[in-house]
């Protein structure tokens, strides 16, 4: 029975952090409470501090997840393409979709979560998690443009993702606007072009 017991709480640590990256990408560290959380979990908020000590714990291990859930994906459209060229193509089209822009508790968790830890004070343990979630990003990157050839590839990825991720920060405050669609096609077409990703 303890053995059931100690399953069963994995699985509901598991719901927590994965509906928690869910929402906060969604809503924001401060746009929704451990009340919310835990209701859209189907647990009970007393629930919360058998799994987390804080808020601000969760906020950090929501953060990985998010960061890790958002690498498989694009471990996942990489693999599909034998020529890194090709991998890096399907990148920056499914990082610049309009559908990326509308769906962001399911998105990169570097656009979504950018403001909230900027304003989270400097000694708060989402900050490390955040950055080395921006670093795997840039890593993924350097090695697709490494095996595609190209000179300076760790700058080439590094200006590539402040493009992918400025260019969609800026699409989800101006959604509703025409402007919105107009930054994304015109960031991919400066990355496609930049890179020599459409010959």
């Amino acid at each position: 029975m303890p053995r059931v017991s100690r399953e069963q709480t994995q699985k509901n640590r598991a719901v927590i952090e994965n509906v928690s990256a869910r929402l906060f990408r969604e809503q924001g560290f401060n746009g929704v409470s451990v009340a919310d959380l835990m209701a859209a979990a189907g647990l009970t908020h007393g629930g919360f501090y058998g799994h987390f000590s804080s808020k601000d714990e969760l906020t950090d291990v929501a953060c990985a997840a998010a960061f890790k859930q958002s690498s498989q994906r694009r471990n996942e459209r990489s693999n599909k393409h034998a020529d890194p060229r090709h991998a890096l193509h399907a990148h920056v089209d499914h990082y610049l979709s309009t559908w990326h822009r509308d769906h962001t508790g399911n998105g990169c968790p570097a656009v979504a979560l950018a403001g909230d830890v900027a304003r989270e004070p400097a000694d708060k343990p989402v900050h490390r998690t955040y950055a080395a979630g921006v670093e795997s990003m840039a890593d993924s990157l350097t090695t697709l443009f490494e095996a595609s050839g190209a000179p300076q590839p760790r700058s080439q990825a590094l200006a590539t993702l402040a493009t992918l991720v400025g260019a969609q920060v800026l699409a989800r405050a101006t959604r509703g606007s025409p402007l919105s669609d107009d930054i994304l096609a015109a960031a991919r077409e400066f990355l496609l072009d930049v890179n020599m990703l459409n010959n």
